[in-house]
């Protein structure tokens, strides 16, 4: 896989993340405008030209990522929200 594809997909993995967490919490806290503007971000990546994003860029996109989820995090682990996916994927 060449460099753009890989970074493509590191992008496009934090914002599927995103989604999918999103859509989780969705059940008990709906706000379907935050999902759609994710959603948005996720088509807008696919016309991103990636020779013009740096390493760098992607770190922070995952720091960002890692960051958020850090925070939903707390709220999962009391098991209101159960699980985000129904099989660990990792």
């Amino acid at each position: 896989m060449d460099l753009k594809n890989r970074n493509r997909l590191r992008v496009e993995s934090c914002i599927g993340t995103i989604i999918d967490v999103h859509k989780s919490i969705n059940n008990r806290i709906e706000n379907e405008e935050l999902l759609s503007h994710f959603e948005e971000l996720g088509e807008a990546i696919e016309a991103l030209d990636m020779s013009r994003v740096s390493e760098g860029d992607i770190l922070m996109v995952e720091k960002a990522t890692n960051a958020l989820l850090g925070e939903f995090g707390s709220l999962f682990e009391t098991g209101i929200f159960g699980s985000v996916y129904s099989v660990l994927k990792h």
